[in-house]
């Protein structure tokens, strides 16, 4: 029987629909349910839910609920990690104090200043996550929903023992069930093959029966004003491929937006959009709280999410191919490392998550998300620092890197080669430099 940890499970709404998922798959309805919150009204409220979950899918799970976290992680096969260390109030700081400077952000939860303030304040609880699992749970797979997912998840396998690390979101399926919906073909037939960094993926096939949809999706553009009003269609008409992130999340992750009061209106950007998406989650967790309270229903319907076809998967070894599975790798190039941690499909299987490298990404992407990447690799150095990471700043991935590059040559000058050959065929002015 399966253990699934469920830590910051006082995100009560999330922890609701990644249960529904789990507990829907007949062979996981006796698993074993750990909760963990520090905030002890909302773990109780997330028993609550989870008993409730149980009895609407008839399914007899053993749940236990744990202020302490270790005890929750103990025997752990799965971690699933949906902290917001902080909570509203951070929140509100993220955006209060960068406004008194004139910088502006919709989201702030991956790049720029928001997300580094994220990152710092969450460091701890990754770096002590992963060393706990490596001591009471050391073959458990931690599937990471806490944003800046890069950032955290490369905090966890390059300053922890914990390596089983895998960051999971949503957006990719929203966009490919948007762009469905524009080209005018049911989601569900759509193949897709996705690829890049949390909250910055592209679309590098979008299929359906065999035909590839992007001509109709430029014609469909093309058609509509309205639709060239979003941030993200104005960045795949120069990228070639569409970006899977929202447009008020790709807004704040380039230059050319939020600066510009003129393109703040001409795209619509929803400036401090998070912090009414905060308010609203306050709302209702006391909503579903109340409901619980009075025995009331709570509607239960299957999601989006991920994690319960991984786990599924694993423990049934029907393997699935899950795009949006964030595994350690290399960077666009097929070399960089500081653009790593990105370009690789996951494919899960019994007992792990396996990863096949995408190729056939273009220079234009690599150069557009490389710097990205080393914003990414910058922030989570210096959190591991003040965190406590391992000794003098070493990657536990670096060990397995310096011997290859023993073998293979100076990791510097493969890159280097790399990119240049990568640069030749894409870029031919700029190969011959």
């Amino acid at each position: 029987m399966a253990r699934i940890a469920f830590i910051g499970a006082g995100s009560v709404v999330f922890t609701k629909n990644l249960l529904g998922d789990i507990l829907s798959f007949p062979e996981l309805q006796d698993v074993e349910i750990a909760l963990h919150d520090i905030d002890a009204d909302r773990l109780a409220t997330a028993e609550a839910m989870a008993r409730y979950v149980a009895r609407e899918r008839g399914a007899t799970p053993t749940i236990t609920s744990h202020v302490d976290r270790r005890a929750a992680l103990d025997g752990a096969d799965y971690v699933l990690n949906m902290v917001q260390v902080g909570g509203h109030k951070a929140t509100l700081l993220d955006f209060e104090i960068p406004a008194r400077y004139g910088l502006r952000q919709t989201i702030g939860d991956t790049l720029g200043i928001g997300g580094i303030f994220r990152t710092l304040r969450t460091a701890d609880h990754m770096l002590s996550l992963g060393h706990e699992m490596a001591d009471v749970c050391p073959n458990a797979w931690l599937l990471n929903y806490t944003n800046p997912m890069a950032m955290l998840c490369w905090l966890v396998y390059g300053g922890t023992p914990t390596q089983n690390v895998v960051g999971l979101c949503h957006s990719i399926q929203f966009t490919t069930e948007d762009l469905a919906e524009l080209v005018g073909v049911p989601a569900e037939e759509v193949t897709f093959l996705a690829a890049g960094l949390n909250h910055q993926a592209f679309l590098l096939r979008l299929e359906h029966d065999g035909e590839d949809l992007y001509p109709r999706l430029d014609a469909r553009i093309e058609s509509d004003p309205e639709l060239q009003r979003r941030v993200r269609v104005q960045l795949y008409r120069r990228l070639r491929y569409f970006p899977t992130e929202s447009s008020e999340h790709a807004a704040e992750y380039v230059p050319w937006f939020m600066r510009h009061d003129n393109e703040i209106e001409r795209h619509r950007i929803p400036v401090d959009e998070y912090i009414g998406r905060s308010e609203e989650n306050l709302v209702e967790y006391e909503r579903v709280k109340g409901l619980l309270a009075r025995g009331e229903a709570v509607p239960l319907e299957r999601s989006i999410e991920y994690a319960s076809s991984i786990i599924h998967a694993m423990e049934t070894g029907r393997p699935r191919n899950r795009r949006d599975g964030k595994r350690p790798g290399a960077g666009p190039d097929g070399s960089d490392p500081a653009a790593g941690r990105a370009d690789h499909v996951a494919g899960i299987v019994r007992g792990g998550a396996g990863r096949r490298r995408i190729r056939d990404a273009i220079a234009e992407r690599a150069d557009f998300e490389r710097p990205q990447a080393r914003r990414h690799q910058r922030h989570h150095r210096s959190a591991r620092r003040d965190g406590g990471g391992v000794e003098a700043g070493e990657d536990h991935r670096d060990r397995g890197n310096a011997e290859k590059g023993r073998r293979d040559g100076s990791p510097e000058t493969v890159s280097r080669r790399r990119q240049a050959a990568l640069q030749a065929r894409h870029c031919p002015r700029r190969g011959r430099r």
